[in-house]
Protein backbone atom coordinates (compact mmCIF):
# COMPACT_ATOMS: atom_id res chain seq x y z
CA UNK A 1 0.00 0.00 0.00
CA UNK A 2 1.59 2.84 -0.90
CA UNK A 3 1.55 6.46 -2.62
CA UNK A 4 4.17 7.99 -4.48
CA UNK A 5 4.64 11.52 -6.27
CA UNK A 6 6.07 12.56 -8.99
CA UNK A 7 6.60 15.77 -11.55
CA UNK A 8 8.23 17.84 -9.01
CA UNK A 9 11.08 19.88 -10.03
CA UNK A 10 12.73 24.06 -10.43
CA UNK A 11 10.60 26.61 -12.35
CA UNK A 12 10.82 30.19 -12.85
CA UNK A 13 8.01 32.34 -11.22
CA UNK A 14 5.08 32.28 -13.44
CA UNK A 15 5.19 29.27 -14.80
CA UNK A 16 3.25 25.59 -14.40
CA UNK A 17 4.06 21.93 -13.22
CA UNK A 18 1.93 19.45 -13.19
CA UNK A 19 1.69 17.09 -10.12
CA UNK A 20 1.19 13.30 -10.16
CA UNK A 21 0.69 11.01 -7.52
CA UNK A 22 -0.11 7.09 -8.26
CA UNK A 23 -1.60 5.01 -5.87
CA UNK A 24 -0.79 1.21 -5.43
CA UNK A 25 -2.19 -1.86 -3.60
CA UNK A 26 -5.57 0.04 -2.60
CA UNK A 27 -8.99 0.20 -3.58
CA UNK A 28 -8.00 3.85 -4.66
CA UNK A 29 -11.63 4.86 -6.28
CA UNK A 30 -13.05 4.86 -2.84
CA UNK A 31 -11.12 7.05 -1.08
CA UNK A 32 -11.02 11.45 -1.56
CA UNK A 33 -7.74 12.29 -1.68
CA UNK A 34 -5.66 15.40 -1.04
CA UNK A 35 -2.56 17.48 -1.34
CA UNK A 36 -0.60 18.96 1.26
CA UNK A 37 3.16 21.37 1.43
CA UNK A 38 5.43 21.74 3.56
CA UNK A 39 8.23 25.02 3.14
CA UNK A 40 11.38 25.16 4.25
CA UNK A 41 11.04 25.76 8.52
CA UNK A 42 7.25 25.51 8.31
CA UNK A 43 4.36 22.99 9.43
CA UNK A 44 2.49 20.90 6.44
CA UNK A 45 -0.01 23.14 4.99
CA UNK A 46 -3.29 21.50 3.00
CA UNK A 47 -3.47 22.81 -0.46
CA UNK A 48 -6.33 20.73 -2.28
CA UNK A 49 -8.57 17.83 -2.08
CA UNK A 50 -11.04 15.71 -4.29
CA UNK A 51 -13.87 13.57 -3.34
CA UNK A 52 -13.37 9.87 -4.59
CA UNK A 53 -15.74 10.29 -7.73
CA UNK A 54 -13.54 13.66 -8.50
CA UNK A 55 -16.97 15.78 -8.74
CA UNK A 56 -16.22 17.69 -5.52
CA UNK A 57 -12.82 19.96 -4.81
CA UNK A 58 -11.39 22.53 -2.31
CA UNK A 59 -8.58 24.54 -2.38
CA UNK A 60 -6.77 26.83 -0.19
CA UNK A 61 -7.54 30.40 -0.59
CA UNK A 62 -3.66 30.87 -1.58
CA UNK A 63 -3.74 28.72 -4.47
CA UNK A 64 -7.60 29.51 -5.76
CA UNK A 65 -7.70 30.03 -9.12
CA UNK A 66 -3.97 28.84 -10.07
CA UNK A 67 -3.81 25.21 -8.79
CA UNK A 68 -5.95 21.94 -10.30
CA UNK A 69 -6.92 18.56 -8.57
CA UNK A 70 -7.58 16.19 -10.57
CA UNK A 71 -7.98 11.88 -10.43
CA UNK A 72 -8.36 9.55 -12.86
CA UNK A 73 -9.25 6.42 -11.15
CA UNK A 74 -8.64 4.08 -13.76
CA UNK A 75 -4.87 5.23 -14.01
CA UNK A 76 -4.89 5.04 -9.93
CA UNK A 77 -3.38 8.87 -9.83
CA UNK A 78 -4.08 11.84 -8.50
CA UNK A 79 -2.75 15.22 -10.18
CA UNK A 80 -2.19 19.03 -8.91
CA UNK A 81 -1.72 21.04 -11.94
CA UNK A 82 0.03 24.56 -10.98
CA UNK A 83 -0.02 27.50 -12.68
CA UNK A 84 0.96 30.92 -12.46
CA UNK A 85 3.78 29.88 -9.33
CA UNK A 86 5.12 32.03 -7.43
CA UNK A 87 8.36 32.05 -4.90
CA UNK A 88 6.20 31.45 -1.90
CA UNK A 89 4.49 28.13 -3.61
CA UNK A 90 8.46 26.22 -2.77
CA UNK A 91 8.54 23.27 -0.71
CA UNK A 92 7.45 19.46 -0.96
CA UNK A 93 4.53 18.80 -2.07
CA UNK A 94 3.01 15.23 -0.57
CA UNK A 95 -0.36 13.64 -1.15
CA UNK A 96 -2.48 11.91 1.28
CA UNK A 97 -5.30 9.23 1.65
CA UNK A 98 -8.01 10.80 3.43
CA UNK A 99 -10.18 8.84 5.51
CA UNK A 100 -8.73 6.24 8.01
CA UNK A 101 -5.93 4.55 7.94
CA UNK A 102 -3.76 8.00 6.87
CA UNK A 103 -1.17 7.31 4.03
CA UNK A 104 1.08 9.48 2.88
CA UNK A 105 3.32 9.55 -0.34
CA UNK A 106 7.52 10.67 0.18
CA UNK A 107 6.95 13.78 -1.07
CA UNK A 108 8.15 15.79 -4.29
CA UNK A 109 10.23 18.91 -4.04
CA UNK A 110 8.57 22.17 -6.07
CA UNK A 111 11.45 25.20 -6.23
CA UNK A 112 10.51 27.97 -7.60
CA UNK A 113 12.89 30.58 -8.49
CA UNK A 114 14.71 32.79 -11.20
Amino acid sequence: VQLVESGGGLVQPGGSLRLSCAASEFSFSMYGMSWYRQAPGKGREWVAQIDNTGGSTDYADSVKGRFTISRDNAKNTVYLEMNSLKPEDTAVYYCKRMGWPTLWGQGTQVTVSS
